[in-house]
């Protein structure tokens, strides 16, 4: 079992700065993926970012990429998302979840691969 509870959200200008943090609890931390996805109302949630168990490989949606940073300190049982430059279309609950089952060499950007999930923290941009 895994437990994952994210902060840091809140309202920010368009052009601004947010940080995301996730901290989990239960298995060991560094055994995991982990990931960041994001949902609006009336669509589907979306893959945002992941990073592999030791933080050696990170993989960005095309949307957030040279905007977004997804980090991890393994000491600390966190997962953070770095967010430059927010838009109003980056407006969304930002969840964070766990993929405890996946395979070692490979961070999904599937929804599906991941087995535990945040209680989600909201982001707002304004224009």
């Amino acid at each position: 079992q895994v437990q994952l509870v994210e902060s840091g959200g809140g309202l920010v200008q368009a052009g601004g700065s947010l940080r995301l943090s996730c901290t989990a609890s239960g298995r060991t931390f560094s055994t995991y993926h982990m990931g960041w996805f994001r949902q609006v109302p009336g669509k589907e949630r979306e893959f945002v970012a992941g990073i592999s168990r030791n933080g050696g490989w990170t993989l960005y949606a095309d949307s957030v990429k040279g905007r977004f940073t997804i980090s991890r300190d393994n000491a600390k049982n966190t997962v953070y998302l770095q967010m430059n430059i927010l838009k109003p279309e980056d407006t969304a609950v930002y969840y964070c979840a766990a993929d405890v089952a996946g395979s070692p060499s490979y961070v999904a950007r599937d929804l599906d691969a991941y087995d535990y999930w945040g209680q989600g923290t909201q982001v707002t941009v304004s224009s």
